[in-house]
């Protein structure tokens, strides 16, 4: 992105508007705070940000336009600009630095994981590894800083200074943490075309978030929190793949699930946690038993959401027996097929706080 931003301001400095460095530093800092997937966000914070003149708004359109040029059938255009008076005509942009942008994403958004290429595949890894996986929480905790309440002792101890007379009056806030994060992934046969880009996904999960502990089963339980920790997505899949024993086979989740209560639950588990579970649902073991696991792990945790692939796909309805007994006890059951829901998902982790 970096890269591209140097390209565009070249582009736009070659067109006639001044555009100094001090502009591109501030674009780069409000671009972490919009959806770079949206057109239209970033339409606007870039002439906001490198626009000051009003003649100079039909070269920033010309610009920005011929820059971030896309085919995809639902990227929203430009709004158009006022045009400027007798605007000069600019020297057409050189082909070299018309490159692909975040608006490439947006064509792959809406495909299945199954169905992408090797390429596509690639850039949705990259997409993914640049979404916010952060999820916090506010404790009971009150630290300093702009809140709703006030800081009265440390009111009157800077009142000392002044000679008893307060001044100003500080205030306070909840301190904020982040929200312990448990995945449990399905890697049996069923979810096979799904397995390595979800592992990509639990690796960029691992990676953003302080505190997730992660696990896969099929037949089996089997913890890869350490392996999700080495810093190359591929070689920690190497590694998982490497670790996992029952890789594509069965499914038995109520089994998977008893054993992470067993083994794991204890130290990885608490009343903060977000369970995120991983599966397509098709389940070989017994109802009761997956039906009893669920209902402990909902008691658990803070939130227990329910990621399924197949959601979304034609005719698809969970009807199978093991989603049967676990759906009353699932907060959030979600799809996770597509560019899009993984990033909708991220919006939502962000927004668990309030």
């Amino acid at each position: 992105m970096l890269d591209r931003l140097v390209a565009f301001g070249q582009a736009l400095r070659a067109a006639g508007p001044e555009v100094h460095l001090g502009r591109m530093l501030d674009v780069i800092d409000a671009l972490q705070h919009i959806d770079l997937t949206s057109r239209n966000e970033v339409y606007h914070t870039l002439r906001t940000l490198l626009i000051h003149r009003h003649q100079d708004f039909a070269t920033f359109d010309r610009v920005f336009d011929e820059f971030f040029r896309t085919n995809a059938p639902d990227a929203p255009a430009a709004p158009a600009a006022p045009a400027a008076p007798n605007a000069p005509d600019a020297p057409a942009l050189p082909a070299t630095i018309v490159i692909k942008t975040w608006s490439d994403a947006e064509t792959i958004s809406k495909k299945d994981f199954a169905a992408l290429t090797a390429e596509e595949l690639a850039r949705a890894r990259g997409v993914i590894e640049n979404l916010p996986w952060a999820p916090e929480r506010r404790t009971r905790r009150w630290v300093g800083g702009p809140g709703p309440r006030i800081d009265l002792r440390k009111a009157v101890a800077r009142s000392l200074r002044t000679g008893g007379e307060i001044v100003t009056l500080p205030r306070r806030r909840r301190k904020v943490k982040p929200r312990p994060i448990v995945l449990l992934c399905d890697v049996s046969g069923s979810m096979e075309r799904y397995s390595r880009t979800l592992l990509h996904f639990a690796h960029t999960l691992a990676k953003k978030a302080r505190r997730v502990e992660a696990f896969v089963f099929a037949t089996r339980l089997t913890r890869i929190t350490m392996d999700l920790r080495r810093p190359k997505a591929d070689a920690a899949i190497a590694a998982t793949a490497h670790s996992v024993q029952d890789w594509s086979g069965g499914t038995r989740i109520g089994a998977a699930l008893r054993a992470f209560h067993q083994r794991w639950a204890r130290r990885s588990l608490n009343s903060a946690s977000v369970v995120l579970l991983i599966s397509d649902g098709w389940d070989r073991g017994d109802p009761s038993v997956l039906r009893d696991q669920m209902a402990r792990l909902q008691r658990s945790c803070h939130r227990l959401i329910w990621l399924n692939p197949l959601i979304g796909t034609i005719d698809y309805a969970p009807l199978t027996r093991g989603l049967q007994a676990a759906l009353p006890f699932v907060d959030d059951f979600l799809p996770v097929r597509t560019l899009r829901d993984v990033r909708e998902l991220a919006q939502y982790l962000s927004g668990l706080r309030a």
